[in-house]
């Protein structure tokens, strides 16, 4: 979205509501004053969970079983109103809705000016006609179910029991309930309102990198102008572009509404990922002329860059396959992590992002994946990705169901990803779109097994828009993606791959000896602090675990129903038992050793991959922070109480790591991975628990490689906790490695962990 300034009459703030069981047909403010119906306050942005909250209708509902009492309110219509005074400028005025959830009539001094059935993109209607000095604007938000239900549902398309009602219906897929979040299906507006004068000249600007090569880049402007002038012969394009050290003027005549200039940029500054480099920005201002003299100017920021995806449609157990991120020209190893629903309310999302992102940045990922059963981000997190060297994978809103073909649902589709696309594709760091999540190996699900490459949404309709909108950058079907060689090979063979499997021992045959290059989910259960758990468990129910409380925030939406959901606390158990062999009888213990066993999972993981660049690419790991209180993967809790994973992970992916590999014939290899640029100098001291050195060598690390510097030997049976300490540029660092087979007993870890 365009950044809003003084000329932007925004109609946040307060507002009314009201909701009812019954449909009636309110266009103005006078049809709700002469109902029966109650009228509350209510906040835009917002969310109607949140309003009822405020109005002490209902209680929080992040807390206990509270989340329950939304389900009943999924079938109320509600309506949110307000009246304003407008003495500005009509001239090619429009109102504006960055986020209506979802399917909504809008009504402006009693005429029905918008009907939307889309959450996910900003909906824009002309109002100069109607727009009066006072004025009353009324939206009517109908139960998404009973829209869903006036849908056809073909034996093709398939979801899970509580998702099925989400197939047709554009929302962010979490909210009907996941493993992840909770069901709260919800409704109001949940972004920015405002009115604006769309005068700009200027309706489609994009800058991007077409090729890298000897220090040259060439590079592309498109625009698309709003001018109705029969005579173009007048007018020039300018562009003025600084970064540092360098500077770009370059001008063209301008012959119709669209059109592009190609130009070159000499030693250009460069836009690196985080670790590789500087992300540089370049500031640009584009200005219109007609006849030397200026008709408008607008300003864009890009950066310059080339990011390939070299991928190959199946692998082996020998490796012979790729799924590589080049960046400009430079093989980059990735360590990301999963980006899911900033807040299950997501009107929230946005006061929350930047706090995300500076643990992104903190804890040492160069990417992360925008997984698909999210909304598309607010442009801040796209502002501050760009500007941290943070690359990101963008999924589009599709996930774990076999979504239906007709021609008026691709066309619903056509319309939010060319939207969503336009919006986003000028940002650096945006280097990957792919189609879904999981949609592909959905079709394998669900009691059957059906080829995935009939899916024409993610084949077909996605490929073809990211390559009209958005040319120069990749696209994948899904994730992962199973090609037709895939589909006969099977999944064991995919080059990318979301490895969570078992979920048993995480040093298992399933994940040492998974064939993919890439993993791009992967994760294991942590449970929160004790200080954490008090917040959205009744005290009665802290301790035991078996009961409803739990279960609602393991995520199970409805535990009485759904099988499916409800493992979540005993696998939680279960990994506890495997690496200790037995289950705490308390909740301290039980959420100390949870975290344990999760931190020293995730720093297996990551450090596996690590210790077998390049043949292994890259790994993003499941997941940050939650959007909910609950009992997850995530390595944050919702309140951002860091769990012992974070610290785990920060020092797993440190540029420069020195690691201890697995048991090989009596032996572990000492490792170095080297992400960065240069060779180092590393002086390396490793003991035991009982402080016997076993290590004591200063070697020499090899830019972006990893390498063996040496071995200690391992006994049969022993167990051991080694401390690794290392030494770069006079910076002391440290590690650790757990070896030997569990049981191993919790209060000897937790004494050698901190000693």
């Amino acid at each position: 979205m365009t950044k809003k300034n003084d000329s932007y009459y925004m109609l946040t703030g307060a507002w009314q509501f009201c909701y009812s069981l019954k449909e009636y047909d309110f266009k103005e403010l006078k049809d709700i004053k002469e109902s029966t119906l109650d009228v509350y306050l209510a906040t835009v942005p917002g969310n109607f969970e949140i309003d009822l909250m405020s109005n002490h209708i209902i209680s929080d509902v992040y807390f206990g079983a509270n989340i329950e009492k939304t389900y009943e309110y999924e079938n109320y219509h509600k309506w949110y109103f307000r009246s304003f005074e407008y003495k500005g400028n009509k001239n090619k005025l429009s109102l504006i809705f960055e986020g209506l959830d979802c399917i909504a009539d809008v009504y402006l001094n009693g005429f029905r000016i918008l009907e939307t059935d889309n959450m996910l993109i900003a909906h824009e209607v002309s109002v100069e006609q109607l727009i009066k000095e006072v004025n009353e604007l009324v939206v009517h938000f109908k139960p998404v179910r009973d829209q869903a239900k006036k849908h056809d549902y073909p034996l093709y398309s398939a979801a899970f029991p509580f998702n099925y009602e989400s197939l047709y219906i554009r929302k962010a897929p979490h909210m009907y309930g996941w493993d992840i979040l909770p069901r709260i299906v919800s409704a109001g507006i949940f972004k920015d309102v405002y009115l604006v004068n769309k005068t700009s000249v200027f309706e489609e600007i994009h800058i991007d990198t077409m090729e890298i090569e000897d220090d040259m880049a060439k590079m592309l402007l498109y625009f698309k102008l709003n001018i109705c002038d029969f005579n173009m012969n007048d007018y020039e394009l300018w562009l003025n572009a600084k970064c540092d050290g360098s500077e770009i003027d370059e001008k063209i005549s301008v012959l119709f509404i669209s059109g592009r200039m190609l130009f070159s940029i000499n030693q250009p500054e460069l836009w690196w990922p985080a670790g590789k480099g500087k992300p540089s920005l370049y500031e640009a201002v584009i200005s219109l002329y007609k006849n030397n003299q200026l008709v408008e100017k607008t300003e864009v920021t890009f950066g310059v860059r080339i990011v390939r995806l070299i991928r190959s449609e199946t692998t082996d157990n020998k490796g012979h396959g790729q799924f590589l991120f080049q960046v400009n020209g430079e093989r980059t190893f990735i360590l990301g992590t999963n980006w899911v629903p900033a807040d299950a309310l997501h009107s929230r999302d946005k006061e929350r992002i930047p706090v995300m992102l500076d643990m992104v940045r903190d804890i040492g990922c160069n990417m992360v994946r925008c997984w698909g059963g999210n909304v598309y981000e607010d442009d801040i997190f796209y502002d501050l990705c760009d500007k941290e060297g943070i690359m990101v994978w963008q999924d589009f809103s599709f996930g774990c169901a076999v979504y239906p073909q007709d021609d008026r649902f691709i066309e619903a589709i056509e319309k939010e990803a060319t939207s969503v696309i336009k919006r986003l594709r000028t940002h650096a760091c945006l280097v990957l779109w792919a189609g879904d999540n999981e949609v592909d190996c959905a079709h394998s699900w669900f009691g059957r097994k059906t080829n995935p490459n009939f899916n024409v949404i993610n084949r077909e309709i996605l490929a073809r828009l990211v390559r009209l909108h958005d040319t120069y950058k990749e696209y994948l079907p899904s994730s992962p993606f199973i090609s037709e060689e895939g589909f006969l090979a099977g999944d064991e063979f995919l080059p990318e791959y979301h490895l969570w499997g078992p979920r048993d021992y995480y040093k298992s045959d399933f994940y040492q000896n998974a064939n993919c290059h890439f993993a791009s989910e992967m994760g294991y259960h942590g449970c929160p602090s004790v200080k954490s758990i008090r917040k959205f468990i009744s005290e009665e129910n802290l301790w035991p675990y078996e009961n409803r409380e739990w279960q609602l925030h393991a995520t199970a939406p409805m535990p009485d129903k759904d099988d499916r959901y409800n493992f979540r606390i005993q696998l939680m158990a279960n990994q506890i038992k495997v690496l200790f062999g037995v289950v705490p009888d308390n909740l301290e213990d039980f959420s100390y050793a949870s975290q344990v066993s999760q931190a020293e999972a995730m720093k297996f993981f990551i450090e596996h991959f690590r210790s077998r660049k390049w043949r292994k690419t890259g790994i993003i790991w499941w997941n940050l922070i939650d959007g909910w209180p609950q009992f997850s993967d995530a390595v944050v809790d919702y309140y951002f109480d860091k769990k012992l994973a974070y610290s785990f992970i920060k020092n797993s992916q440190k540029q420069i790591l020195v690691m201890i590999g697995e048991e090989n014939n009596h032996k572990h290899d000492i490792l170095i991975c080297n992400d960065s640029k240069i060779n180092e100098k590393v002086t390396i001291r490793i003991e035991d628990e009982n402080m016997n050195m076993v290590f004591d060598q200063t070697c020499y690390s090899l830019n972006d490689e990893v390498i063996k510097v040496g071995e200690i030997d391992s006994a049969e049976n022993e167990k051991h906790l080694y401390k690794i300490n290392y030494e770069i540029n006079h910076v002391q660092h440290v590690n650790h490695y757990l070896a030997g087979k569990p049981h191993f007993e919790l209060n000897w870890y937790k004494e050698n962990i901190i000693k």
